[in-house]
């Protein structure tokens, strides 16, 4: 349910559960954070999140969530080994990405989206908090009244306003998704991993 591809130092974790809008599972998420750490070993050049079919992630499997899932500290060893990532991280939101998905695509580098994706988190309306990350994450990405339109205020935003906020940063035709995912990985596959860590550490 968790696929990946490498090549030339890019690292493409693809989440594969389409018919269950690639709601994710415990075993799912440890999948990711020992990606990630093993990325960091191998001195990966970028790592990029992708979801299959049309929806990238609608955040925990409801079966799971309600076991205890849903408030497990996994979500944030998955964040946190995104963001303690050297090189660069890419989240490529093929559709809408929804509650504790978020705190991987925000642990993310950049955020491109395809323009027919949606953006939601609704911890308020389900009565459970967010990961403890999330929410300063979003802030300084957002700011803090659009951070509460999301998480209190339970909107549910298009791609549009997330480009307009700051949430992601470029909506790309899904006809030229992969391509453009490959251009924006094309100078750090060039380059050593040490230039990689070292530009990403001066940001």
């Amino acid at each position: 349910m968790i696929d990946l591809h490498k090549r030339d130092g890019i690292w493409s974790v693809t989440l594969n559960r389409p018919e269950k809008a690639n709601s994710l599972t415990r075993d799912m998420l440890n999948s990711i954070v020992a990606h990630a750490r093993a990325a960091a070993q191998a001195n990966a050049r970028a790592f990029v999140l992708r979801g299959e079919g049309k929806v990238f992630s609608a955040g925990a499997d409801l079966t799971q969530a309600a076991e205890g899932l849903a408030v497990d500290p996994i979500w944030e060893d998955v964040s946190g080994a995104i963001a303690a990532l050297p090189c660069l991280t890419i989240a490529a939101l093929n559709g809408t990405l929804a509650g504790g998905a978020m705190g991987m695509a925000l642990a993310c580098d950049l955020r491109i989206s395809v323009a027919n994706a949606n953006f939601f988190y609704p911890v308020m309306k389900l009565g459970f908090l967010p990961q403890p990350s999330d929410p300063a994450r979003m802030v300084r990405l957002i700011g803090p009244a659009r951070t509460k339109m999301i998480l209190m205020a339970g909107a549910k935003i298009t791609a549009q306003e997330a480009l307009n906020w700051g949430l992601i940063d470029r909506i790309v035709d899904i006809c030229t998704f992969d391509a453009e995912i490959d251009a924006l990985t094309r100078d750090v596959c060039g380059a050593s991993a040490d230039h990689v860590t070292a530009i990403k550490a001066m940001i």
